[in-house]
């Protein structure tokens, strides 16, 4: 039952809603929308959710006729007419697959399956029949995970990838990766696992670049983790009005406190949607090298593959850094729930384990004495496994391996793509750019040109729009009359348009973030004159308000 008003001009009902997740608040603005569209000519339209309209084909097309092989291997080995076969057997296995690969060469995918089997041998050194097994046993799912972190030949393949994603370049530097079901388990299995081995504690202070994920926001601010977070704040300075969405020097250098433990960042920003510019790149390998080398950094680099020469804090500053990468976006893949934890051999989190003291190391003995009698041995990456499944059901973590032999496949598309011209990346940032482009030109709002934008996401703050059209008289009676959630319920109400508020992701109090990932260029043209009209309402109401 909707028991949402019709039309909620009602400030005290719209300062309660604030207090909820703008990720709950579009729940609430949906059924606004969906019913103005109902009761008028408006076309329901909901740009407040980060899925994206598109998928790739390619490493799909891939994936489902690897399937065919993977029933193939297992009914030669026993096929019941009742439908029970066997399990893939190894030996012999990389011949079948070839002979496989050959008499089904004109089927989509093939291709790129023998390209996968062919460089995984080749450059790095597998055994074909080894390759070819874990490519029959991770499709059908038949086993537990093994290794439990991550397979073998996904974690070459994922390896790879992200050296090329996140702007590694030569680096050899080895990582060791964590297949997470999705990005939001490997934040989910940082944070906790960072606390139970004492890397820091309840009331131990952690910097949060801002505006951010939500989930950054609310997670240190439960019960259990109680943290004393320090906001890294974007645009403190502003070009001629215009945000930039950069950090300036002095709210990096809140990060030179040795007391601030952990860093939390999302690059490129969500919603802003703009990667670290190098000079912040540059303060912040500074700030580790000479005030605080212990300093923790975990950071979601989901969107860094809709910048061109993306560089990742995790090639920048690798002995602190821990990078949580998605393939749900890039990929049209949210439904699987595929990404990684990447965190180098050699690694602040490992080195601090090691510095506790005797009662803490005494401690994660007995936690994690179950897994192997040398429980002071145990990396900190393996610690987030075990963590992961409560420790005692360690034996059977992981990613499923389907998902697990997609996520490889999606990653050896990448890098043979990027190696053939890099089409596919270059396709998805035109068709972002369009579509912000598009939204910003009906809304007569100024977009200015920066190459470190991102554009996946677009937070737009009213209140600046709101002073340069209609003067600071204007914008004080918005600031005095209305709740800043007023105007995001307002479009859901009278245009059938859902957009997030940027407040709830600790952005400007009047901003709201849209979306340009899963509706078509038209449906920007539309939404942009949505945001320009319900400005516009406001001016009127404030006209008749001084005629009073």
């Amino acid at each position: 039952m909707n028991t949402t008003p019709k039309n909620p001009d009602n400030r005290e009902y719209e300062k309660q809603l604030s207090q909820m997740s703008p990720f709950e608040i579009k729940n609430k603005l949906i059924e606004m929308a969906q019913a103005d569209a109902r009761e008028s000519t408006a076309t329901y339209l909901n740009a407040g959710r980060g899925n994206p309209n598109w998928i790739a084909t390619y490493p799909r097309e891939a994936f489902f006729l690897l399937g065919k092989f993977g029933l193939q291997e297992c009914r030669r080995v026993a096929d019941n007419e009742v439908g029970i076969a066997g399990i893939p057997e190894q030996k012999g296995c990389a011949e079948r697959f070839r002979k496989f690969l050959d008499d089904n060469k004109d089927e989509s995918g093939a291709d790129l399956l023998r390209w996968t089997f062919d460089y995984l041998i080749t450059k790095h050194d597998y055994d074909a029949d080894t390759v070819a097994h874990e490519f029959a046993e991770a499709i059908i799912g038949d086993q537990y995970p093994t290794p439990d972190r991550i397979l073998h030949t996904t974690e070459s393949l994922v390896q790879d990838y992200l050296r090329i994603a996140m702007g590694g370049g030569s680096d050899k530097a080895v990582y060791d990766m964590f297949a997470t079901e999705g990005g939001t388990a490997g934040m989910c299995y940082a944070f906790d696992s960072i606390q139970e081995n004492f890397l820091i504690n309840k009331g131990d202070k952690m910097a949060l670049m801002v505006p951010a994920f939500t989930p950054y926001i609310e997670i240190p601010q439960l019960a259990r983790f109680d943290f004393d977070v320090v906001n890294i704040n974007a645009d403190k300075v502003q070009y001629d009005g215009y945000h930039t969405w950069q950090y300036p020097p002095e709210e990096i250098d809140k990060l030179r406190d040795p007391s601030i433990k952990l860093l939390c960042i999302t690059n490129p920003s969500n919603p802003p949607s703009y990667t670290l510019a190098p000079e912040v790149l540059e303060q912040l390998v500074d700030i580790v090298k000479t005030d605080n080398p212990n300093l923790m950094i975990v950071t979601d680099d989901v969107y860094g593959t809709f910048v061109k020469d993306f560089h990742s804090l995790m090639y920048k500053l690798p002995y602190n850094t821990m990078c949580v990468y998605s393939y749900s976006k890039y990929f049209g893949a949210t439904g699987w729930r595929l990404a990684v934890c990447a965190i180098r051999q050699d690694n602040v989190f490992d080195a601090l384990i090691k510095q506790l003291p005797e009662d803490k190391q005494a401690a994660l003995d007995k936690r994690y004495g179950s897994l192997t009698l040398t429980p002071r041995n145990i990396k900190f990456i393996d610690r987030m496994v075990a963590d992961s499944r409560l420790v005692a059901l360690n034996h059977t973590a992981g990613l499923s391996t389907p998902q697990q032999m997609q996520m490889a496949l999606m990653s050896a598309f990448a890098i043979r793509n990027t190696a053939e011209g890099n089409t596919y990346q270059d396709t998805m940032r035109h068709t972002i750019n369009d579509r912000l482009e598009a939204l910003w030109s009906t809304t007569g709002f100024t977009l200015l040109v920066d190459p470190l934008r991102a554009g996946y996401y677009s937070e737009i703050d009213i209140m600046i729009w709101a002073r340069k059209f209609y003067g600071d008289d204007f914008a004080k009676y918005m600031q005095d009359t209305y709740e800043p959630l007023d105007f995001v319920i307002r479009l859901a109400n009278e245009t059938a348009v859902v957009l997030l508020n940027g407040d709830g992701f600790d952005g400007p109090a009047w901003s709201v973030r849209a979306s340009l990932a899963n509706l078509n260029e038209s449906d920007y043209l539309k939404i942009g004159t949505a945001i320009r009209n319900i400005l516009e309402d406001y001016h009127k109401r404030y006209l008749t308000e001084v005629k009073k």
